[in-house]
């Protein structure tokens, strides 16, 4: 047996545990860049990942469909503004809920003193958070923008630093995947309308081909070209409906649900609403449009007077640019027109009346004080009347008892 020298010691088995709280307390696994020590160690890199990793996911799969959504989020997001990816760990949305970030980032970008930061979410609505510099996170407010998105161990978050305070976050949902992510076909918009070809066409035939990991499970493989163009006359019931695009039928990009909801939609209106979407349109952005009509459709059904005119404001923007992709939604945009005129006349007819309750609040006071000079005015009267029969000899009066004898 060889025997080690005697300055040598045989290294210790397992991790310090120090590093192992580390590896399963609040740290979150980012997606990120190599620091010069993970490179100098790989070995303690590959341990970390593979054990922060297994603790999120119950499989390789949902793993790497989720992240890589993630990334094809952060991907499509506007390279001037630095981004970063958080998988929530327990301690994110449960709990403390103490959110740590990516330290070189936050050197890098963030500010160098405590402070409000701002999350935005994709419907536009703002959450205050309190960023912590010495302890490299966000604590207060946090708990309530992960309530507020019902966020769970596994979900992914892309952090955009729009503005020196302020995030914009896209959120992949790992419970999600059987629907098309809306925040990523929004993304997805403005690059489609720069590389409108044949090619993209070819493209979707190659993903039938090879199927895809981006909606998380394989949609693809139901995919099938289509024999001719349906009239909407012919489709007689739920069974014959199909949505074609470019020639392909992309049914299974959608769940089933959004498939009976977009069928009414389309009954509603007795046609096709993508029927006139531009040409070579890329099947998966086709399927994340009509997706995210559905929900606008759902969510102005559900709108109350009370809903925030903010919201009806990205509807009608989301809208009109699916408009412009070819989508026959006017009748969408035109309800919006209806109940955003409503409610503004609904809010002014609020504010009338307060203003007229202030306004007679006012008057009453007013009323009050004209009462009171009234009784001053009166009272003088009395008082003038009494002194005014007098009033001629107060003169004498005063000039006989100035010049009376000491």
């Amino acid at each position: 047996m060889a025997v080690l020298p005697a300055d040598k010691k045989l290294p210790k088995r397992g991790r310090p545990a120090k590093m192992r709280e580390n590896l399963l307390g609040g740290k979150s696994l980012a997606v990120i860049k190599m620091t010069n020590k993970q490179v100098r160690n790989p070995l303690a890199l590959h341990k970390r990942k593979r054990v922060t990793t297994a603790s999120l996911y119950d499989n390789e799969g949902v793993k790497s469909a989720v992240l890589k959504r993630a990334e094809e989020v952060q991907a499509n997001l506007v390279p001037e503004f630095p981004s970063m990816i958080k998988c929530m760990l327990p301690s994110h949305v449960s709990g403390g809920f103490w959110l740590g970030l990516n330290k070189q980032f936050c050197n890098e970008h963030m500010p160098k003193q405590d402070t409000m930061i701002v999350l935005e979410d994709e419907s536009g609505i703002n959450y205050q958070t309190k960023y912590l510099v010495e302890k490299v996170g966000l604590s207060g407010g946090w708990r309530g923008f992960s309530i507020a998105h019902k966020l769970l161990e596994g979900d992914v978050l892309v952090f955009q630093l729009v503005k020196p305070t302020k995030f914009k976050v896209y959120i992949v949902k790992a419970n999600g995947l059987e629907e098309v992510d809306g925040a990523l076909g929004l993304l997805k918009l403005d690059a489609c309308k720069k590389q409108m070809s044949h090619e993209n066409l070819s493209t979707a035939t190659e993903e039938i081909e090879y199927g895809s990991e981006d909606f998380g499970f394989d949609v693809l493989d139901g995919i099938r070209l289509s024999e001719s163009a349906v009239d909407f006359n012919q489709v007689k019931s739920f069974k014959d409906f199909d949505i074609l695009i470019n020639g392909l039928v992309i049914n299974p990009e959608l769940s089933k649900h959004l498939q009976s909801k977009y069928y009414d939609l389309c009954c509603s209106q007795r046609s096709f609403l993508h029927e006139q979407l531009l040409g070579g349109l890329n099947c998966k952005l086709a399927a994340g449009v009509i997706a995210e009509t559905i929900n606008i459709a759902d969510a102005i059904r559900a709108s109350k007077l009370t809903t925030p005119p903010e919201s009806f404001v990205t509807w009608q923007k989301t809208l009109k640019a699916f408009q412009t992709l070819g989508m026959n939604i006017h009748f969408l945009l035109d309800r919006l027109d209806q109940l955003k005129s409503l409610a503004a006349k609904s809010k002014r007819h609020k504010e009338a009346i307060l203003e007229r309750v202030n306004a007679e609040e006012e008057m009453r006071t007013l009323e009050k004080r004209l009462l009171e000079i009234k009784e001053i005015t009166s009272r003088l009267d009395i008082e003038i009347q009494q002194l005014e029969g007098n009033a001629e000899n107060y003169e004498l009066k005063f000039q006989e008892l100035t010049k009376a004898p000491w």
